[in-house]
Formats: structure tokens, C-alpha cells, sequence
């Protein structure tokens, strides 16, 4: 179980890695609400994970 662990955190990690390239490159470009709207999103999915991982201890 302990690999999975892992893997949940390793994932959560780069989603949020994931969003705030999104918000950079969006931001860099024009700043379309679409892209800022995606960034932020896989931010948020990427630290609910790594929430729900920490409070299911």
C-alpha cells in the first residue's frame, strides 16, 4: 500500500506542477479566462488530492 501512497502523492504533485505552467504560459500569451480557469483547476485537483491522502491516515 505503501506504493500506491506514493503514486497518489507523485500524481497530486505534478497536477499542481501542471496547473501553475498552465497559469504561467497563460498568463505569458494574453491571459485567455479559459486557460486560467484549467490552471486553477488542476491546482485544486492536484492539492485535494494531497489533502484526502493526508486526512485518510
Amino acid at each position: 500500500m505503501n506504493l500506491y501512497r506514493r503514486a497518489i502523492a507523485f500524481f497530486g504533485v505534478v497536477f499542481v506542477g501542471i496547473g501553475i505552467a498552465l497559469l504561467v504560459v497563460t498568463t505569458v500569451n494574453g491571459g485567455a479566462v479559459f486557460g486560467y480557469l484549467v490552471g486553477v483547476l488542476f491546482i485544486a485537483l492536484g492539492l485535494g488530492r494531497l489533502y484526502l491522502l493526508r486526512a485518510r491516515r
